[in-house]
């Protein structure tokens, strides 16, 4: 079944976020649409060659400062919850592409907000986010080149969430995130904190900052410019950049991948699981083999795809012979699974191999004994 076009848009950094058509948050949100930038970025990722990162705020700051050659930094993070799974793969992938376009690269572990919002203790969070750094580092992330640290231990992060919180009413928390627990709000001020924290002095100043993130994210986003504006005469803060990529579906077809639903798989799921997983996912396609054969599928809405063009095809010639073939019937479910899984097998062994060898260095960055 194709998607609602008339379906609401909900987006929500701490709770289930659903977009039904991109195309609205453009006028809803004011966000830009990223495509007219593409032609000027020097060397732009699949993601953005792709159609993935589909909007942007001040993304114009960034493209400046990479002609031009001058000091740049990026900003993303992880909340420590648990194991990579195909969302946290994409924000890592983009991180790594600006570190590799020179920016100065600042990776936050974002443990207040895994214990404000899914109860997850510090200890816990400590041992998760080794795991986390890990796989980082096996992706290519450079940690010569990179600030890597945990929000509860930062306490430059922390004074800035204090000194920000006197410009935070109760009402605007509320028009940014809902009715919310205290705590939430807390780690909405910590993460404006993380946001900013490139500019501080100590860091080389204010610069131009590229937050790469999910459009559920988002709101995040607005309140730190926000406080950028209000803050600007006592730091001199630039306001900060971010790219924003879609939301991949569940394996299950529904609009995003869900803990509680475990419609993905991780990183660190048992090579069979994976394989069943994708075994089992939804697809775009038809009823039986002749209405497909006749009819061809629907990659629009299938995760198999999805997965493929979001992760684990990189030439743009292959995947665009994939959308033609299911679209044109050539290529049917059953085949298309299969070979998905090879791929993807094929990269988690690889990864695996290469994270083993980043486990000591991760706890050495994480600065733990």
């Amino acid at each position: 079944m194709l998607p609602d076009s008339n379906k609401k848009t909900e987006i929500d950094p701490f709770g289930t976020s659903i977009v039904a058509d991109y195309e609205r948050l453009y006028k809803e949100f004011g966000i830009e649409p990223f495509k007219p930038l593409l032609s000027k970025v020097p060397t732009p990722s699949f993601y953005m060659r792709r159609g993935i990162i589909f909007g942007h705020r001040d993304f114009d700051r960034i493209l400046s400062a990479m002609h031009k050659h001058e000091e740049f930094a990026v900003l993303s993070g992880i909340k420590p919850t648990g194991e990579f799974h195909l969302g946290t793969l994409m924000t890592a992938k983009e991180i790594i592409y600006f570190q590799q376009q020179g920016a100065q690269t600042f990776y936050c572990i974002a443990d207040i907000e895994a214990y404000e919002d899914n109860k997850i203790s510090f200890k816990k969070s400590e041992k998760i986010a080794v795991d986390n750094v890990a796989d980082m580092l096996a992706l290519g992330l450079d940690p010569k080149r990179s600030y890597i640290y945990r929000q509860s231990k930062e306490i430059r992060v922390r004074d800035l969430a204090i000194i920000f919180g006197r410009a935070a009413t109760l009402a605007t928390m509320k028009a940014i995130y809902g009715k919310r627990h205290i705590g939430l709000y807390l780690s909405a001020l910590v993460q404006a904190g993380d946001i900013l924290l490139p500019q501080l002095e100590s860091f080389g100043g204010p610069k131009a900052t590229v937050i790469p993130v999910g459009i559920d994210q988002d709101p995040h986003i607005r309140f730190t410019r926000d406080l950028a504006q209000r803050f600007h005469r006592k730091y001199n803060f630039i306001l900060p950049s971010s790219t924003l990529h879609k939301l991949m579906k569940g394996l299950d077809g529904s609009p995003k991948m869900s803990k509680r639903q475990m419609n993905y798989f991780t990183l660190h799921d048992s090579l069979e699981t994976i394989k069943e997983r994708i075994s089992n996912a939804f697809t775009g396609g038809r009823a039986t083999i002749k209405e497909q054969r006749e009819l061809g599928g629907i990659p629009e809405i299938c995760p198999v795809y999805e997965m493929c063009l979001f992760h684990f095809v990189e030439d743009d010639d292959d995947i665009v012979k994939i959308y033609h073939d299911c679209k044109t019937g050539k290529l049917l479910c059953g085949e298309h699974k299969k070979q998905t899984i090879e791929i993807v097998l094929k990269f988690v062994k690889e990864h695996r191999r290469k994270k083993k060898k980043f486990i000591d260095k991760a706890r050495e960055v994480l600065q733990l004994e």
